[in-house]
């Protein structure tokens, strides 16, 4: 049995493997692909071992040694029964002959990285993941974790690991225990400015200005002021809008009501001030944090 796993979410990749591991009878063999030589490969793939007749192989970046890689495919009908080859590669090239030959002949599991189209399935997983670490996460508590941790799978599990030791579990919990992502913290500072509440605004640039990128987090506020933008001059549910543009649908949902009180000319306006501010950014020797404030300011004024 051949299986290829590939994919970039290295979370659900490993999971996947430890799983494999575990369920076969035996010692795994593991193998840095771009250390194999080619003369390996009739005793690697097409025998039993001294001591067991079933034998678990797992060869890592395989794909990073071009000539094996290149000659694999010559090699695949020779792969014994008693065999189970995993073939793990986050990036193999698609285009190569080998990889074409492992889509028909191997179980190929392709992991990729899920993003806020995924959030129903982010917090679904969470809520199964709670169980699997023996505590009960409800819907609201699932979808307050996945705002502030975000959907990549690794700051997820760390963060449900860090509430299984809790007596329970609530929002107030999570808040106080899960550290919000920088999406997070930049949603909070616009919402902040969208309510004119330009004093706490000033605050908050203070405390990011520790630990964020100023670059990053303008970057973060552009996309979320451009889905501001679009809520404010169409006609569609935010939910729908979330699906058109791959953006966090709760997220959106809280935008909703700052968009329709904004309308198109108050949209137009706060545009007008953001690309006023990315020009800046580009061409200006000012402090970025003060670029982003004026900004920030401006909207509360709005």
């Amino acid at each position: 049995m051949i299986t290829l796993l590939t994919g970039e979410n290295s979370f659900e990749l490993k999971r996947t493997l430890d799983d494999i591991v575990s369920a076969f009878d035996g010692h795994p063999e593991k193998f840095d692909g771009g250390q194999l030589d080619i003369s390996f490969l009739p005793d690697l793939l097409s025998s039993a071992t001294f001591f067991s007749n079933k034998r678990l192989i797992v060869i890592n970046g395989l794909s990073e040694n071009r000539v094996l890689w290149d000659v694999l495919p010559e090699w695949l009908p020779r792969v014994s029964d008693d065999i189970h080859l995993v073939l793990v590669e986050p990036k193999p090239d698609k285009r190569t002959r080998t990889y074409k030959e492992l889509k028909k002949d191997a179980v190929v599991k392709e992991f990729t990285v899920w993003s806020d189209r995924d959030i129903p399935a982010v917090e679904a997983w969470a809520i199964a993941e709670a169980k699997r670490q023996k505590f009960d996460l409800d819907k609201k508590c699932a979808r307050v974790l996945v705002e502030r941790a975000g959907t990549d799978q690794w700051a997820l599990f760390h963060a449900i690991e860090k509430l299984a030791v809790m007596d329970s579990v609530t929002v107030e919990t999570i808040e106080l225990i899960v550290e919000a992502t920088p999406y997070d913290n930049v949603f909070n500072l616009l919402d902040l400015a969208l309510r004119g509440n330009g004093r706490s605004v000033a605050q908050m640039i203070r405390s990011l200005q520790r630990t964020q990128d100023p670059y990053m987090t303008f970057g973060l506020l552009s996309s979320q002021v451009f889905q501001l933008a679009v809520l404010a001059v169409g006609d569609k549910p935010s939910t729908q809008v979330a699906a058109d543009i791959g953006a966090h649908p709760y997220a959106l949902s809280k935008l909703s009501s700052h968009a329709k009180r904004l309308g198109r000319s108050g949209a137009r306006k706060i545009i007008a001030v953001y690309a006023d501010a990315d020009a800046g950014l580009k061409s200006s020797v000012a402090d970025p944090w003060l670029l982003i404030e004026r900004a920030l300011i401006k909207t509360a004024s709005l």
